[in-house]
């Protein structure tokens, strides 16, 4: 066999250097960076406080009519994002019945059943119910997919995420409280997130990008909610809604929903789905203070030990939980 004289070698090693050194670093940050945690805190600030000006916009207007005008905003400041950025948002026309659903399942029916609960729960309540997604979605995944089966990690994080769950709503089902509907009301938008998760990976495979997929949604359902907030809320009667009701629908649209698409998005491709969904975890305290200290509200022992319930569930299921734990075993 013929070997390389070292000056040859020498030479092959620097140019397997350069070219190496021609690739871009990884996609995906398994070790979120500052800038992952820094979009991480403020999305998880802006979806923490969409429940406290969720609450003040439907003090004043319908529910219907509330998400009417956020979705219809949010369509439009996405599309002007889009404009700005020089991208056209042209789908192919077998797409949009499968968007229809998407708007359906992630924004038009969510938001309505949340903004309806919200005018009979506090804020905080409703942050709580809406961190039950994730276990849903595993529920849902397991079902509808092929690839995403319950592993026994994320069956035991369901069980504990479902004990949270009746720990939260039984008292009040035992009682028949008032809370009990507005409750269920959260539970079922959170079924829906789930569904829309599942049914939004079609879109992977078609080669759409994110960003063009929620505005669509947005689009489609802005849309949709039209003829049923004129129809059905008739957002007329009763006079102009107040500056506050306007401006927290503002804010939910524009910061809550699209900026809150556009961060999600980025995150998502440098840290991966799996890291962004510690949002989920965020939420609910920023909530529950933002609830505490405009709002009055104050939220029982009982609801607090069914938060805790739902976040080890949803650390169970992450499965970052049981790894250390098990590295701090054989270490």
């Amino acid at each position: 066999m013929a070997t390389l004289s070292e000056k040859v070698f020498d030479r092959i090693r620097r140019e397997a250097g350069d070219r190496a050194s021609g690739y871009s670093k990884p996609m995906i940050n398994t070790v979120m960076t500052r800038g992952d945690w820094a979009i991480l805190l403020v999305l998880a600030l802006i979806w923490g406080a969409a429940f406290f000006f969720i609450h003040v916009a439907v003090a004043h207007v319908a529910p219907l009519t509330y998400v009417w005008l956020r979705l219809s905003i949010a369509a439009v400041g996405l599309l002007a994002w889009m404009r700005w950025k020089g991208e056209k948002l042209s789908l192919p026309l077998p797409v949009w019945g499968a968007i229809l659903l998407l708007a359906l399942l992630n924004n038009v029916v969510p938001f309505a059943l949340f903004g309806w609960a919200q005018q009979h729960i506090a804020s905080g309540l409703a942050s709580i119910l809406n961190a039950t997604t994730p276990i849903w979605g595993v529920v849902v995944a397991h079902i509808a997919t092929s690839d995403e089966k319950i592993t026994p990690a994320k069956l035991i994080g369901v069980v504990v995420g479902f004990v949270g769950v009746a720990t939260m709503i039984g008292p009040d089902l035992l009682t028949s409280g008032e809370s009990i509907v507005p409750q269920l009301a959260c539970i079922a938008a959170s079924l829906c997130y789930a569904l829309a998760g599942v049914w939004a990976r079609r879109f992977r495979p078609m080669g759409l990008k994110p960003l063009k997929v929620a505005t669509a949604q947005l689009l489609v359902g802005a849309l949709v909610m039209t003829p049923v907030s004129l129809t059905v809320a008739e957002p007329w009667i009763g006079g102009s809604p107040s500056l506050a009701a306007l401006g927290a629908i503002t804010v939910l649209a524009l910061a809550c929903t699209a900026l809150g698409y556009v961060l999600y998005f980025r995150l998502i491709d440098s840290a991966g789905a799996t890291n962004a969904t510690l949002v989920t975890l965020l939420v609910p305290p920023i909530a529950i203070l933002l609830g505490a200290l405009f709002l009055g509200e104050l939220l029982n022992g009982t609801q607090f030990l069914g938060f805790a319930f739902t976040a080890l569930g949803l650390a169970v299921i992450d499965g970052r939980l049981i790894a250390a734990v098990r590295r701090k075993a054989f270490a």
